[in-house]
């Protein structure tokens, strides 16, 4: 058994397309009503499809009251980190405490760069993201007085003014596969935010044993680096997806399942019947 002793947390992860403008607000109430916990987007800016992701978690933040919004996970190549940093805590200190920032390396290079990005190496994206994660703590630490500089070699911020300061400590999650990305997330992050339909069989546990011998080297808890999964419905019943799921938690110590998919109905039984059952059967094995 897996256990990083964190309370079980259940949401969607719904595409922003733009046929329907108001679907994934209509979805995110849903998510809400149906007790789920947070609401997430994926983000492809470069994809004309796709209605832009921090627009709409600003839409959704105001059309909901308790639910967490966050990027699943935000293009950082195409979003400037300083810039990001204010958008997030503004956010935060609009919702009243409810912004995450999930954020990636980037990957899609050809319509990154036909967006005006810079094209990486796989090394120097893992780089940009350990500068940016600095730029973005550095810019949200109110209690030290003196100007912002991290001077990267992808990402510069010599003098900048720090603040606002979020409502609350915005957890950072890193969507992440490789092993130079999980040391990352281990030394950096609050959290682990994979996608299940891009992992092999034992790819949890040996991303979890990575995770968890860097951040002790690292001289962090890994316990206080949260798991979360991106899942899709299972093709069988419902209490097949319980069973998933309540297997995930305890042999591979996810504390935050998301469900994938635009499907109204999934996102009801999600959170109305699976998310319940799942707590439940977590509970009483941990007892």
């Amino acid at each position: 058994m897996t256990d990083y002793g964190h309370d079980l947390a259940f949401g969607s992860f719904i595409t922003p397309t733009s046929h329907d403008p108001h679907q994934p607000v209509r979805l995110a109430r849903l998510s809400e009503k149906s007790g789920l916990d947070l609401v997430t987007f994926q983000d492809h800016p470069y994809q004309p499809a796709f209605l832009d992701t921090w627009t709409l978690l600003t839409w959704v933040a105001a059309a909901t009251e308790r639910v967490t919004v966050s990027g699943d996970v935000l293009n950082l190549p195409l979003r400037p980190p300083a810039v990001l940093a204010r958008a997030v805590a503004s956010l935060d200190l609009l919702s009243g405490g409810r912004a995450a920032l999930g954020i990636g390396a980037g990957g899609f290079w050809d319509p990154i760069v036909a967006m005006g990005g810079t094209r990486l190496t796989p090394g120097a994206s893992v780089d940009a993201l350990r500068e940016a994660i600095d730029v973005v703590r550095t810019l949200w630490d109110t209690t030290d007085r003196r100007a912002v500089r991290v001077e990267g070699e992808h990402h510069r911020v010599v003098g900048a003014k720090r603040g606002p300061a979020p409502a609350h400590d915005v957890p950072i999650w890193v969507g992440a596969y490789k092993p130079r990305m999980l040391r990352l997330v281990a030394r950096q992050a609050d959290g682990w935010l994979p996608s299940a339909s891009y992992l092999q069989d034992g790819d949890l546990a040996r991303g979890n044993a990575v995770i968890d011998e860097a951040a002790l080297a690292a001289g962090r808890d890994p316990a206080q680096i949260r798991r979360l999964l991106n899942v899709g419905a299972p093709t069988g019943s419902t209490s097949q997806w319980v069973d998933d799921l309540v297997r995930l938690a305890l042999e591979d110590g996810i504390g935050t399942f998301l469900a994938m998919g635009d499907d109204p109905d999934a996102i009801r039984v999600f959170g109305r019947e699976v998310a319940p059952a799942v707590r439940e059967a977590v509970d009483a094995e941990r007892r």
